[in-house]
């Protein structure tokens, strides 16, 4: 009774709803097929408009150091970084940890494909306040800095697979 009611009233809400997105599907067609010259023209100088807005971004990222994988002058630069990048990575090293060594290499990499965000390193000699701040106990340590508040530690090797 109640059980193939029920049944019978979910396949008409899904009936409904296949419908309603066919009707939606097929108005856009519709609305191509009629599209003309002028349509056309609006969208293509939509899309340009989009792009160059995409390269405005890349080109104000790239002028605050997104795109390379450097190291940080001192402290302060971290901040200053924090503030004018919502992306920001920070990875903590000592010159003498092979380790951090094989994180540089990848951050190398990785800063040029992803420009969203800001890659840098800090030498836990040189930054003693900020190793002491962020609790940075073991090499390498990665922060992740999103909108300006340290949002996610990589620590070691332990977090990434060993």
């Amino acid at each position: 009774g109640s059980t193939m009611s029920l049944q019978k009233e979910v396949e008409k809400r899904v009936l409904d709803a296949t419908r309603a997105i066919e009707d939606q599907v097929d108005a856009e067609i519709d609305r191509l097929d009629r599209a003309d010259d002028d349509d056309m023209e609006r969208w293509r100088q939509q899309r340009l408009k989009q792009m160059k807005k995409q390269s405005d971004l890349k080109e104000e990222l790239v002028a605050k150091g997104h795109g390379r994988y450097s190291e940080l002058a001192d402290e302060k630069e971290f901040f200053e970084s924090c503030k004018t990048s919502s992306r920001f990575v920070c990875h903590f090293y000592r010159d003498s940890t092979l380790r951090c060594k094989i994180v540089d290499k990848h951050l190398d990499v990785i800063a040029k494909r992803h420009i969203e965000a800001k890659f840098v390193k800090a030498n836990v000699e040189k930054s003693p306040f900020l190793c002491e701040k962020l609790r940075i106990k073991v090499l390498p340590t990665i922060a992740i800095v999103k909108d300006g508040k340290v949002g996610d530690y990589i620590v070691g090797f332990d977090d990434v697979g060993g």
